[in-house]
């Protein structure tokens, strides 16, 4: 009986077939479980960057737009213009108030209103340079700019801060030349702030760009009314731009930030990146709903709930200057981080090279 089953066996090679197709199941489950911890992949990365809506200070009518859409701007270029007039015609009406004030004591108001409107302007520069600066430092600490960059950003504000001084000296001096009698009058205190009011509103009527960046999408035109704080341009952070991985919760198990990342871009098919990981998120909303106070349960008809997926922040290797002009905010990443600083295993040296069989193919979708 027992030969007779034998020879069955033998005669029928699906049995053979059966157990083969099972140890490569099993197999590949394995290497499935162990690159997913040792090079946890992902195609769900986005080109990230800081997107800021450009608002201006006052309200008007925009008279001109100096920028068309999509454009590369620097530091200080004039974005649009609101309608000055205005704005002119409240600092001379606030002069007027001014010299009304100096004439009771008999005093000229000419060195003060020129002291003033040096201040304003120093003033203006300062704040300027400030939010350029702390930009620059903030992109120091994270390796994108240089030391070189951060001492020249902190040697402008401190050039700015010296020019408000010496600004603020001679107003001091000239209200000194009022006399006891002017320098604590109530009066010209009063005109002398809505003075700088009226200069602060008159220099900010023209929006000009925060920093080296790109304005897109568009759609102010000549004639439009504006209220100050309303978004009035979309403005594209060009010198601080990041790629957003989701990676699974169970595949960040040996990831840490240093860990070393190649990146695929589907704006550049058959290229390779280098990056690596700048941060790992510390919390996401998993979207739960509250109703007076209390959670709302969430009823699931599904048999597995799906991963709950967590934000990695990689940076590109070489920083700004590394980044391809072809690779837009939002475009999509393939990336593979290489866990644990490990990218010359035999993991890993399967991770590079479906990466690179996918750089490929990628040339077809």
């Amino acid at each position: 009986m027992s030969e007779a089953i034998d020879q069955n066996q033998r005669r029928n090679p699906a049995s053979k077939v059966a157990i083969g197709v099972i140890l490569t199941l099993l197999v590949l489950v394995v290497l499935y479980a162990v690159t997913d911890r040792l090079t946890p992949a992902s195609s769900r990365g986005i080109v990230s960057a800081h997107v800021v809506q450009i608002a201006p200070r006052v309200s008007g009518q925009v008279v001109e737009v100096h920028i068309k859409d999509d454009a590369v701007v620097q530091a200080g270029d004039p974005l649009f213009s609101i309608d000055s007039r205005p704005f002119e015609l409240a600092v001379r009406q606030a002069e007027a108030k001014l010299k009304t004030a100096l004439q009771n004591i008999d005093a000229s108001s000419a060195s003060l209103v020129a002291a003033q409107a040096a201040v304003t302007q120093a003033r203006t520069a300062l704040e300027n340079t400030r939010a350029e600066a702390a930009r620059t430092f903030r992109l120091e600490e994270r390796g994108i700019a240089s030391t070189a960059q951060g001492d020249q950003a902190r040697a402008g504000v401190a050039q700015a801060e010296a020019q408000l001084e010496s600004a603020q000296a001679n107003l001091e001096s000239a209200r000194a030349q009022l006399g006891p009698r002017g320098a604590d009058n109530p009066a010209i205190q009063a005109a002398e702030a809505e003075l700088e009011q009226a200069q602060y509103d008159l220099a900010s009527a023209t929006v000009v760009a925060p920093h080296f960046g790109v304005v897109t999408n568009v759609t102010l035109g000549e004639g439009q009314f504006i209220d100050a704080g309303n978004p009035a341009l979309t403005f594209i952070d060009a010198g601080a731009a990041w790629v957003t991985l989701d990676l699974r919760e169970n595949q960040l198990q040996q990831v840490d930030p240093g860990d070393p990342v190649h990146l695929l871009f589907d704006a550049l098919p058959g290229r390779i990146f280098k990056g690596s990981v700048e941060s790992i998120a510390w919390g996401i909303n998993p979207g739960r709903n509250v109703q007076g106070g209390l959670v709302v349960s969430q009823p699931s008809n599904r048999w597995f709930e799906p991963a709950r997926r967590i934000p990695v922040r990689i940076e590109l290797a070489g920083g700004m200057e590394a980044w391809p002009n072809s690779v837009r905010v939002g475009g999509k990443v393939h990336a593979v981080v290489f866990a644990s600083g490990d990218a010359s295993g035999p993991v890993a040296w399967l991770a590079r090279g479906l990466q690179r069989l996918r750089s490929w193919t990628s040339f077809l979708h």
